[in-house]
């Protein structure tokens, strides 16, 4: 645990697209400051020299794992680097923050995790998107039951670029949407059935369409795709009592909700004629919900501190995080097999 009043000290691994962003947020000088940045590529190196001088700088982390005056590691590398730097991390004592997902395995992402228990110390997953405050608003209307019974989700994520070669669409980006998913409903899906098309690199999917079904008899479909013209960030929420939309793309006003909803009405008796089976259909006011602008990741840095400050388990522990993994390698195993539904 951090001693108060003096700054948490962390290494950041991996300085490239995303690095910058945690050093930034990091390097505060009020509650933390980067003490290392690592990086293969020298270039990135000399753009951190150049803009914080004061940061120590290097290829490899042995120094910084050595260092012992720093307490967290923060890994922003590719997704199939992050288990063997994450369990290094660890092994040496600092706690960790990994970006999205854990692990490329299962078993991978459960070793962390167990590892990090034993060690007692924090492990979180850079599950950026449960610290947007719009998520955070539909996750208080759902606790609300203001929407009733959920009947599913629908949720879509596509963009032209940026293109991954270490893992595929799913990993990259689905990433979110199920880590959102099992946030808002509370709960781990049962199954997965999923199909994808490859067409840019051989065995990487650029798209992919996903369903997974949840508890209570809720479905959540996924369409993730980096091969599209328009950059989309929409989720659309069904239930019994109303209905809601999430636009990420929209910054001023995010969410909108629904008053519409079906209901059945019944005669008594057989239903043998039309007349005796119809739907009634409301359709009530949209409501623009105020939600309070706020930078996710600056909360999820700030989360993440917090946490070590106090020894609270974070809201995206590696826990969390490992069962985003469990439902990725179930979409991977039901594309690998024809689309057919998998247990997670």
């Amino acid at each position: 645990m951090s001693v108060p009043g003096r700054l948490l000290r962390i290494a950041v691994i991996g300085a490239g697209h995303w690095g910058p962003n945690l050093i930034r947020n990091f390097h505060n000088h009020q509650t933390s400051e980067v003490a290392w940045v690592i990086d293969r590529d020298e270039s990135r190196l000399a753009l951190v020299r150049s803009r914080y001088p004061d940061i120590q700088r290097a290829a490899h982390p042995g120094a910084a794992l050595a260092d012992p005056t720093v307490e967290a590691v923060v890994i922003a590398t590719p997704t199939v680097t992050h288990y063997d730097l994450a369990a290094a991390a660890l092994r040496a004592g600092k706690h960790a923050l990994i970006e999205k997902p854990i692990a490329t395995r299962v078993a991978d992402a459960e070793e962390l995790c167990a590892l990090a228990d034993r060690q007692g110390l924090v492990l979180m997953v850079g599950h950026v998107f449960l610290f947007n405050s719009a998520i955070r608003k539909v996750k208080q209307y759902l606790d609300e039951v203001r929407l009733g019974r959920l009947f599913y989700l629908s949720m879509v994520r596509t963009n032209l670029g940026p293109i991954r070669m270490d893992v595929n669409a799913a990993w990259d980006l689905a990433a979110h949407d199920v880590a959102i998913a099992n946030y808002w409903l509370q709960a781990n899906p049962e199954s997965a059935a999923a199909q994808g098309g490859s067409w840019i690199n051989t065995g990487v999917e650029d798209a992919i369409f996903a369903n997974l079904w949840y508890p209570n008899g809720v479905m959540v479909h996924l369409q993730v795709s980096w091969l599209s013209p328009r950059k989309v960030r929409d989720i659309t929420v069904v239930g019994e009592k109303g209905m809601l939309t999430f636009d990420d793309m929209n910054l001023s006003e995010p969410l909108r909700l629904y008053d519409k909803q079906v209901t059945e009405q019944r005669s008594t008796g057989l239903i043998d004629t039309f007349a005796s089976f119809r739907t009634s259909i409301r359709d009530g006011d949209i409501v623009i919900p105020k939600v309070a602008s706020n930078e996710p990741l600056r909360a999820e840095c700030e989360h993440f501190l917090e946490c070590i400050a106090t020894g609270s388990r974070p809201i995206s522990d590696g826990w969390s995080g490992a069962a985003a993994v469990r439902a990725l390698a179930a979409i991977d195993s039901s594309m690998r097999h024809g689309g057919r539904r998998e247990t997670v």
